[in-house]
């Protein structure tokens, strides 16, 4: 647990979330950027992760992405996923949060913030919980309310929505449905 917040709080934090935000490389991505010889960006996204964002959004949830980078990849996915706040090219992580908070209405405390490196850390303070990935900087870790046991691109946000779901009640519902589908 970081000195910022402890691992009995967690639950509690957990079960109020309406909103998670975000990042992109070292949080969606492993943190690799990949160019092609032409120039593109080529981004690795982790099936897992957006499925748990399916769940999480169809539950009448939101998701949001604050980046410190730009990226065709990073809109084609969240195009994908159904993410309807992008913020890319941010240079202040904690304006980008504040224009979210107004747009949606959603006070700090029901924000998860999702992050690994050090432009992430007044995102991860301004929210009700703030996650680190298992791989982000000693930094962040330290800031961070929660550390998961998965690194950035390899499941971390699946093993997130998982645990704010299962705070809240609602994972059950998701496997219950899974459940009920027949041939």
């Amino acid at each position: 647990m970081s000195a910022f917040g402890t691992a009995d709080a967690v639950p509690e934090r957990a079960a109020r979330i309406t909103l998670l935000v975000l990042g992109v490389d070292g949080v969606l991505t492993d943190g690799h950027i990949v160019y092609a010889d032409d120039g593109r960006e080529i981004k690795s996204f982790h099936v897992r992760d957006g499925a748990a964002l399916h769940y999480w959004q169809k539950s009448g949830r939101q998701a949001a992405v604050i980046s410190g980078r730009s990226s065709n990849a990073t809109l084609k996915r969240t195009g994908e996923l159904g993410i309807a706040h992008v913020y890319q090219g941010a240079g202040t992580k904690l304006v980008c949060l504040r224009d979210l908070l107004a747009k949606t209405g959603v006070p700090p405390e029901q924000v998860c913030a999702i992050g690994d490196d050090l432009p992430d850390i007044p995102v991860l303070r301004a929210v009700g919980l703030g996650v680190a990935v298992a791989d982000a900087c000693a930094e962040t870790r330290a800031a961070a309310h929660w550390v998961l046991r998965s690194a950035g691109g390899q499941g971390a946000v699946r093993e997130l929505i998982e645990m704010l779901m299962k705070a809240q009640g609602t994972w059950a519902s998701v496997l219950d449905e899974l459940h009920r589908q027949r041939l």
